[in-house]
């Protein structure tokens, strides 16, 4: 987990209990899984008996980091900021131990809290003359938007992130005893103008460890699917679609993935690695990761419901089916065929026949329909259609709006009624 990591940062880490931080700009009332890496971090950290400290980013939140984005981003208000911390800070307490007594016990903290009242004179005054503009120029993340294509530039907001950032480090530095700030790779400029700004302003020796950037084997974004983001939020992403997220990497990635987002350990995942290698087709290392990452995210009770609704179409009951919320069914049904039927034909009643025919196009003729059904080969909501003939109406929609028709073994529609 590695990337980067400053001379005399273990030996200090290997000398006495050490408070940490990473910082999670406040963009959206939940992390997304992109932010796990250095969430673990923290995690693990705590576990060998150092302290983490979580820095929401409200201030700088309201500016944007220039690392590596190609465009300034939208800046948010107090209260909506204030609104996202709040459903961060929830989240993190899945990972982190905010409430114990022990000395290593985390901390949460909004860096608003601190730059409200600072005036820009007094920061100007008070930080911007220990950093030059010579060495602030020099940071990767400056460059590369000065240099980038589009000619847009950088505007002064942005260029003054880093400055913020490092007076972050020093605050920490000076009110919580914090001498080590973690994060991304991409943000190694930005924590060593901090710990340099520790150096010329306090006299003090701070130190930086940053991880790399996750990416996906076949080089594209980790994280990141058709419909956005992968969410630690269960309303934004259902926990049935964050379990199949990890169940669907490639082995490869699982390989990588199971390192550093679970607490296994060398052992167990070496034996893991072994089991998978013999029978690559039954996908031991995903399901393994997958069960990790969901329990530690959700409940090993999301887990349980994860792993029925990826069961439904395949063995599921008609009762386990029509306990699934609308955006779990979609989830589940998201590979099948679609149709559109009428609601005010449906409301009336329509036979079974003619509404797989020629309504829904399930069936190319009503005698290939009228086959199947006598063989027992067609079900409607997991439940067998005994008689082409049959009426269904409403009543037999699923969330009311769906249904789900199966035919053969293992062909499924969804027909959804608007």
């Amino acid at each position: 987990m590695i990337h980067d990591i400053m001379p005399g940062t273990e030996e200090q880490l290997l000398k006495e209990m050490t408070s940490a931080y990473v910082g999670i700009d406040p963009t959206a009332d939940s992390l997304h899984i992109g932010h796990l890496v250095s969430v673990m971090m923290l995690k693990h950290f705590q576990r060998a008996g150092h302290r983490p400290i979580a820095l929401i980013g409200g201030a700088t939140g309201m500016i944007g980091d220039p690392s590596m984005k190609s465009a300034e981003r939208n800046l948010l208000d107090e209260a909506t900021l204030r609104r996202y911390q709040e459903c961060i800070g929830k989240q993190l307490a899945k990972f982190l131990d905010f409430d114990s007594n022990a000395p290593n016990a985390a901390k949460l903290v909004n860096n608003y809290d601190w730059m409200k009242e600072y005036s820009f004179l007094n920061f100007i005054r008070d930080v911007g003359k220990h950093l030059t503009v010579n060495y602030m120029m020099a940071k990767d993340s400056v460059k590369k938007r000065l240099s980038a294509e589009d000619n847009a530039g950088m505007s002064f907001t942005e260029f003054s992130y880093q400055l913020l950032q490092g007076y972050d480090f020093l605050h920490l530095y000076g009110q919580e005893g914090c001498r080590l700030q973690m994060g991304g790779s991409d943000q190694w400029g930005n924590i060593t103008t901090g710990t340099e700004l520790i150096r010329r302003k306090a006299g003090g020796e701070a130190f930086a460890l940053t991880c790399p950037l996750i990416t996906k084997a076949d080089g594209g974004k980790f994280g990141k699917t058709e419909s956005g983001n992968i969410w630690l939020d269960a309303a934004r992403t259902s926990p049935y679609k964050f379990y199949q997220f990890w169940l669907n990497v490639s082995d490869a990635d699982a390989a990588k993935y199971i390192r550093i987002f679970t607490a296994l350990s060398r052992e167990e995942i070496a034996a893991l690695e072994a089991e998978h290698a013999e029978a690559p087709h039954l996908r031991i290392l995903q399901k393994r990761l997958a069960k990790e990452v969901t329990v530690m995210v959700h409940s090993a009770e999301d887990y349980e419901a994860a792993i029925d609704t990826s069961n439904i179409l395949f063995g599921g009951t008609a009762e386990a089916l029509k306990r699934l919320d609308e955006d779990t069914l979609l989830a589940v049904s998201e590979t099948l065929t679609r149709f559109e039927i009428s609601r005010d034909e449906l409301a009336a009643g329509i036979k079974a026949l003619d509404l797989f025919t020629e309504k829904a196009k399930v069936f190319p003729s009503k005698r290939d329909m009228r086959e199947l059904v006598q063989s027992g080969g067609v079900s409607i909501n997991k439940e067998k259609l005994t008689e082409a003939d049959a009426v269904i109406n409403a009543s037999s929609l699923l969330s009311g709006k769906y249904l789900l028709v199966q035919k053969g073994k293992k062909t499924y529609f969804l027909l959804i009624a608007g």
